[in-house]
């Protein structure tokens, strides 16, 4: 409120707290949620690794078995890493960098179809995520299929009946 009007943007105190925030808020929101996804995914592989030389050691059907197990478990979570990590800044980029020039150059304006489209695909991560994990791991997939069930006949026939014909000749 300045003059007893309500304005729809950030005043600034001085240019150097714009300029930083618009550092800090790029950095927190964008740069360490991406290094934020790497390190999860990451030691979420080096769990999975470490259970497999575990299970590889228990294994009846041989070393060759777990280890082709192992290795597409782990070829599953590094795809969906990447996919996920991807998704996520390619997204997620045009807003923070808008955000980010914004507070740069104080004489840039935003037009408001761009920051709807820019807010379209951002939300358009939020939406796809949970999609993306059921299309990649098996477990989730029987979850959703077990919630999601087929129309499937529930009823039997209870009894059958046996017709005979009999066809008699006229002579």
């Amino acid at each position: 409120m300045i003059d007893g009007v309500c304005y729809g943007a950030v005043i600034w105190d001085s240019r150097v707290a714009q300029v930083v925030h618009g550092i800090w808020n790029f950095a927190s929101f964008y740069v360490i949620m991406i290094l934020l996804f790497i390190f999860c995914y990451w030691r979420i592989l080096v769990t999975i690794r470490r259970q497999a030389k575990v299970m590889a050691g228990h294994s009846t059907a041989g070393p060759s078995t777990a280890q082709a197990q192992s290795n597409q478990i782990q070829s599953n979570i590094i795809k969906t890493m990447i996919l996920v990590s991807a998704f996520f800044a390619i997204t997620w980029m045009p807003s923070n960098i808008c955000y980010f020039l914004l507070n740069l150059n104080a004489n840039l304006t935003l037009l408001e179809n761009a920051y709807y489209a820019n807010l379209f695909i951002a939300f358009l991560y939020i939406c796809a995520n949970p999609f993306i994990y059921a299309t990649k791991f098996d477990p989730v997939k029987r979850v959703l299929l077990q919630v999601i069930q087929c129309n499937k006949n529930s009823v039997q026939p209870i009894e059958t009946v046996a017709r005979t014909v009999t066809v008699r000749a006229n002579k």
